[in-house]
């Protein structure tokens, strides 16, 4: 495993690491809201499966998360950074890669779709179309005043390499400001969405199911009886459901 860095547009520093396969092809994964590259371990086991495979495999930190430089968290934000990490490793020379995102992260994929490199998309958990949330069940009231008086949000993390990360006040209209078929009908690869059906899982999957219309016509939803937006206890299934996908498509 190779740890770098590299820089979005912004010049701010990014960190990554990267696992060399077998292959010419890369998959770069993109983690959830309030995470890191390393994703709650669900993509350090995902990556060594890829890997395995014979696929190379890039995981990065966003801006203002895990090792990476700090930035208050936006959906612009990340969407940048994936744009630099499509630059980075086409640079080295990869010309056919994979998106892996979840969550917040599979959003990113979406939005930072590159027709002239991404041959395929996986992304589970994806908030596929405007999503609207209760915050109070989120942040506290301290955290919701700060919102108010600054347009930001400290929130503690358990990271190894930071105490907590900022997030913007935008980051939270993102999740609602998303214009489903603008953001579906620009994607020209074949797409895999992997969604629960239990918790949050019952407001995303909907969504998508809406949603799959504007997607090619190649494209597939999976929904995983009985698990819900971290798919923790589902992680097989996931694994499953992903690499049978990425052998077909990639």
């Amino acid at each position: 495993m190779e740890e770098f860095e590299f820089y979005n547009q912004e010049v701010l520093r990014l960190s990554g690491v990267l696992q060399r396969g077998t292959s010419g092809k890369m998959i770069i994964m993109c983690h959830g809201f309030r995470s890191n590259r390393s994703s709650k371990g669900r993509f350090d086991r995902f990556a060594g499966t890829f890997q395995r495979m014979g696929y190379n495999v890039m995981r990065f930190d966003f801006g203002g998360c895990g090792k990476s430089g700090n930035r208050p968290i936006t959906l612009a934000g990340q969407v940048s950074d994936l744009s630099a990490a499509i630059k980075y490793v086409v640079d080295q020379g990869f010309k056919e890669i994979a998106l892996y995102g979840h969550s917040l992260g599979a959003r990113v994929c979406l939005e930072g779709f590159d027709p002239s490199y991404v041959k395929t998309l996986v992304v589970t958990g994806a908030g596929t179309g405007p999503v609207v949330y209760d915050w109070t069940d989120e942040f506290s009231a301290p955290q919701l005043e700060e919102l108010k008086e600054t347009g930001m949000i400290t929130q503690p993390v358990m990271d190894p390499y930071r105490s907590e990360i900022k997030i913007s006040e935008q980051m939270l209209r993102d999740f609602e400001e998303c214009e489903q078929q603008h953001l579906l009908s620009k994607i020209t690869c074949p797409t895999l969405v992997v969604h629960g059906d239990q918790g949050e899982e019952q407001t995303l999957m909907p969504l998508t199911q809406h949603g799959m219309r504007w997607l090619p016509e190649m494209s597939k939803l999976e929904v995983i009886r009985g698990a819900e937006h971290s798919f923790m206890n589902h992680l097989k299934e996931v694994e499953a459901i992903t690499t049978s996908w990425l052998k077909s498509n990639f």
